[in-house]
């Protein structure tokens, strides 16, 4: 049935990058063409990656975290590289792939001791504490710490409050080995 409509049918997905041509020759001698995008594997291989980096270097430059970026290219209806939504995960392996740093809280300057909400940075915490901040992230992989993060990368905010600080800064005393040496 489609031999009396259409004469011949020629597909080239190497003409561009992501994209699929297709040419029809149609049994009247009128030709169409088309041009649709196709699933790849990588950004590499991808038709719109120009435009993917371009929108989420100008999104994180506006401090917009990764779940933001996500929800305004889902919006904008454009698609990762296999034709599905965007979610912050890939977002993020975006910006490493693209060296764009993250967008922190506190821009480009240093953590401060605490946030102004009272919450803690690392270091912050590690001072008030007496211990190093990998024993800070390493409690709070325990879950001897509450804190939480915008998003990954992003810095902690540690809850801690003074309660707390005083039997935390005394298991420490009595577990720092002792400087003496042996006799």
């Amino acid at each position: 049935m489609l031999r009396l409509v259409i004469d011949e049918v020629i597909v080239d997905q190497r003409r561009a990058k992501g994209m699929v041509w297709i040419r029809i020759l149609w049994q009247t001698g009128a030709a169409t063409e088309h041009w649709l995008t196709r699933r790849t594997q990588s950004y590499a291989d991808a038709a719109h990656a120009e435009q993917i980096e371009k929108r989420v270097r100008e999104l994180n430059a506006q401090g917009r975290m990764d779940a933001q970026i996500a929800a305004v290219l889902n919006d904008e209806v454009l698609r990762n590289s296999r034709g599905g939504a965007f979610d912050n995960g890939t977002i993020h392996l975006l910006r490493k792939r693209w060296d764009i740093p993250i967008a922190k809280i506190n821009g480009v300057e240093r953590n401060p001791p605490r946030w102004p909400d009272g919450s803690y940075s690392i270091q912050g915490a590690a001072d008030t504490l007496g211990v190093t901040a990998q024993t800070v992230l390493k409690w709070l992989n325990k879950g001897r710490l509450h804190g939480r993060q915008l998003a990954k990368g992003q810095p902690w905010q540690i809850d801690l409050v003074d309660e707390e600080i005083g039997p935390l800064k005394a298991q420490v005393r009595r577990t720092t080995p002792s400087r003496r040496t042996a006799s």
